[in-house]
């Protein structure tokens, strides 16, 4: 689209958060291993439609799964949201609002959006997955967000890519990591500011992008109104929303966002034993190969004969090779269609037939192997932050 299109079909002249939400009355039992299972849901955020309610300040909100059966890219209105702080501006004035470039830097700037819709536009699809998704299926039970499956969402993202911003400001030499803060604030004056930083190579490879947009609409609000960072391929927390200022470091980012919060083990699959102490953590970064089903889940009845199957995988930082399914309980496994390649960093849709020769209960299972080799692990993995799970998925369903 052009610059002019742009501002015109994203409707970029403001945006304001209503009243705040009512408390929801429908309730959902989501697949976890222990209670509480239930869930409220919600339809009452702005500019959202049917969400899980996992918190109201700040707002955590989950994708219902049902909606990833429906198209490889997630609805803005059911797209999750998660916050740090709860302290969250109700509204941004677009013509007023500045991004700020500063720090290690020739020139430091203050660009309005126009600015940027100056700059060449680039489109990128890419999964936005938080760390902890899934983390309510983790045995033994870890504490934060009890997320199921739901914290992850697949958009088309247009806005400008970060190298040119901060060659328009001129990084000097010896810079290090360029850090990224947006407007939201701690709900206490000691609290840390939400901060996360990319090494320097990392911020200029041409991949990671300020966005204005999503599936070529206005970003809602709750998911980073008016710009937010899209880092592919990496973990949601590096996605900064309500991206604001741009902090280029010559030394490594110390903050508590890097140094404590967001860490994992360096192990493989970053995974230790309950209990376990005295093992190096590193900040979380590049995901992991996952899959899924979409149409069939725990308890699903199918009828004897051929059954359809279908489902998304994505291949972490790496695009998804192969998707192999198994009806044996991963005794034999068998290739599945892959879909439409929307790029390396999206979700994939995949798809087969099976034949269900005889009535009883059946085990299906949904691996994904990248273009790396990566393949989804077996057995879980288990850290005490929940952090990156990506077991291969089993359901269990009933042929009559």
């Amino acid at each position: 689209m052009s610059r002019r299109t742009a501002l015109w079909q994203l409707g970029l002249a403001g945006l304001s958060l209503a009243a705040a939400p009512a408390f929801a009355e429908d309730m959902i039992k989501l697949p976890l291993p222990s209670d509480p299972r239930e869930r409220p849901l919600t339809h009452d955020f702005p500019q959202k439609g049917t969400m899980i309610l996992q918190r109201t300040r700040p707002p955590l909100l989950e994708t219902p799964f049902d909606v990833f059966d429906r198209g490889v890219f997630t609805p803005n209105d059911q797209f999750f949201v998660r916050w740090h702080w709860a302290v969250i501006p109700t509204s941004v004035e677009i013509n007023t609002f500045k991004l700020t470039v500063r720090g290690h830097v020739n020139q430091a700037l203050s660009l309005s959006i126009d600015d940027l819709l100056k700059l060449p536009q680039v489109e990128l699809a890419a999964v936005n997955q938080c760390s902890g998704n899934s983390r309510g299926f983790y045995e033994p039970r870890v504490p934060g967000a009890q997320w199921a499956n739901g914290a992850m969402g697949n958009a088309l993202w247009t806005g400008v890519r970060l190298k040119d911003v901060l060659d328009r400001a001129g990084v000097k030499a010896g810079a290090v990591q360029v850090r990224l803060n947006g407007l939201d604030d701690p709900v206490v004056p000691d609290g840390p500011d939400f901060k996360k930083s990319l090494d320097i190579e990392h911020a200029r490879d041409g991949e990671v992008m300020i966005a204005y947009a999503m599936n070529r609409e206005q970003l809602p609000l709750l998911n980073g109104f008016p710009l937010r960072l899209i880092v592919p391929g990496w973990y949601s927390t590096y996605w900064v929303k309500m991206l604001s200022d741009i902090e280029v470091l010559d030394k490594a980012d110390d903050n508590f966002w890097m140094a404590v919060a967001y860490t994992i083990p360096d192990t493989p699959h970053a995974s230790v034993t309950p209990g376990q102490t005295g093992v190096k953590l590193v900040p979380i970064n590049k995901m992991v190969p996952r899959s899924f089903f979409t149409n069939v889940a725990d308890g699903t009845t199918l009828p004897v004969g051929s059954a359809p199957l279908r489902g998304i995988a994505f291949g972490g930082d790496s695009g998804v090779a192969k998707v192999e399914l198994s009806i044996d309980s991963g005794k034999s496994w068998q290739a599945t269609a892959l879909g439409k390649d929307h790029g390396k960093y999206s979700f994939r849709q995949w798809q087969a037939n099976v034949l269900l020769g005889a009535k009883g209960s059946h085990s299906f299972m949904v691996r994904c192997t990248n273009q790396a080799g990566d393949v989804q692990p077996g057995t879980p993995n288990w850290n005490g932050s929940g952090f990156m799970r990506n077991v291969i998925e089993t359901v269990q369903v009933t042929a009559s």
